[in-house]
């Protein structure tokens, strides 16, 4: 055996009966500070992204309530124009069908006055 050799066999622990003579280690792997900044921007972003998506949606639902709502409005202001109209109508009829308005007698004018 040379020097380095034993030397190397020095360094080695000494294997016992059932054991695996490899060894593995695990390599904890850590992210630097500039990964941990650009990571931290990226997640920002997402959440900004994910943020305005939402209000636009809801200002879109805004729009169409507030034009049912005009809707709503209008539809009803034309059918208290309807049902006034409709009263208006029908009093008429009813004033021309009443017993009151039968038992009146027809009055020709008899003249004019003059001064």
């Amino acid at each position: 055996m040379t020097y380095s050799s034993s030397m190397a066999m020095g360094r080695q622990r000494q294997i016992g009966r059932n054991q695996n003579a490899v060894s593995f280690r695990s390599k904890e792997r850590t992210l630097g500070p500039v990964s941990n900044t650009i990571i931290l921007i990226v997640l920002a972003c997402l959440l900004g992204l994910l943020y305005l998506t939402q209000v636009t949606k809801t200002n879109a639902y805004g729009y169409q309530i507030n034009d049912l709502q005009q809707q709503q409005t209008q539809l009803a202001s034309e059918k208290e124009d309807l049902e006034v109209a409709s009263a208006r109508l029908q009093s008429l009829d009813r004033v021309a069908e009443s017993d009151t308005a039968k038992n009146m007698t027809a009055v020709a004018p008899s003249g004019s006055v003059r001064q």
